[in-house]
């Protein structure tokens, strides 16, 4: 039987705004039981759990830090006791830091965040949830790591970043070859590697050739579609998973001259600004429950 999330929990952090939020509308569309959204943000959980009132799915907010353990762990404890094992968890909080060398950039200010919010964060989220999902054997579960192209590939510009990501890559399909070597196969891991997605992280970039830059709706689409099929990979657009292919079979330096001078790769990055952002206080407020 297919896998289908009518009637199941599901978990998203960085789920107040962006794609993080697309995925909940997602999931509500296709009637899933309670959809629970962590983000760090607490006007935007406001807003996003207001609009998405009114269509028969429980929705939860919480605000946590996922760069800090024990707010991930105090939420995390929160979901458990309250009974809601999650069903489907999307780990979708990110951010990027980009346009400087890697000696020009601050190691507290970019290398920190960026690893704690892109790669580690999710390995405690799962962490968290992980058993409870393993010992769960009432349906299939779900697990969704958003990471990048970027971490199928060396950047400039952007080497904090690419690092969280192919640390993010390595670390969930290590976990999904566990899963499925100890018997745990209910629960299923897809990593999903997109480029440049137009949600405003990424504001300035240029697409590589043949690469348009994703719409986020479509980025969700492709996403959701792998998750519940099981697939363990989604790199998207196809160019992504060509240019993965030509830098595995191609002497470095000829993939560094094919990636800058054909495909504009290693350029991609110049012009990159971003979108600003704001800082939150680190707190855990209880979680606040919508009727939707």
């Amino acid at each position: 039987m297919a896998f289908t999330v009518a009637n199941a929990r599901v978990l998203i952090t960085g789920g107040a705004s962006g794609m993080g939020r697309l995925y909940a509308e997602r999931a509500i569309r296709e009637q899933a039981r309670s959809v629970t959204l962590w983000d760090i943000d607490p006007l935007a959980l406001d807003t996003t759990a207001s609009a998405l009132s009114g269509y028969g799915t429980i929705v939860h907010t919480r605000v946590v830090d996922v760069s800090q353990l024990d707010n991930v762990r105090d939420a995390a404890r929160h979901e458990l006791d309250s009974f809601r094992v999650p069903d489907v968890l999307i780990n979708n909080a990110g951010i990027v830091r980009g346009n400087d060398y890697f000696w020009d950039t601050d190691s507290e200010r970019d290398t920190e965040p960026t690893m704690r919010i892109n790669a580690i964060a999710p390995m405690h989220v799962t962490r968290e949830f992980l058993p409870a999902m393993i010992g769960d054997g009432s349906r299939e579960k779900r697990i969704l790591n958003v990471a990048s192209a970027a971490g199928t590939l060396a950047n400039p510009r952007m080497s904090v970043y690419a690092a969280s990501k192919w640390a993010l890559i390595g670390w969930s399909d290590s976990v999904r070859l566990e899963l499925e070597r100890s018997g745990n196969g209910h629960v299923k891991i897809t990593t999903f590697c997109p480029s440049y997605v137009t949600t405003g992280m990424f504001e300035g970039a240029r697409g590589p050739l043949m690469t348009p830059l994703l719409a986020p709706d479509v980025a969700v689409q492709r996403a959701w579609q792998a998750m519940l099929s099981g697939k363990p990979f989604r790199l998207t657009p196809w160019t992504v998973g060509l240019a993965r292919g030509l830098k595995g079979v191609l002497p470095t330096t000829v993939w560094d001259r094919v990636a800058d001078r054909v495909f504009s790769v290693y350029s991609s990055m110049d012009e990159f600004t971003g979108r600003s952002t704001t800082v939150f206080p680190r707190t855990t407020e209880p979680a606040k429950e919508t009727k939707a």
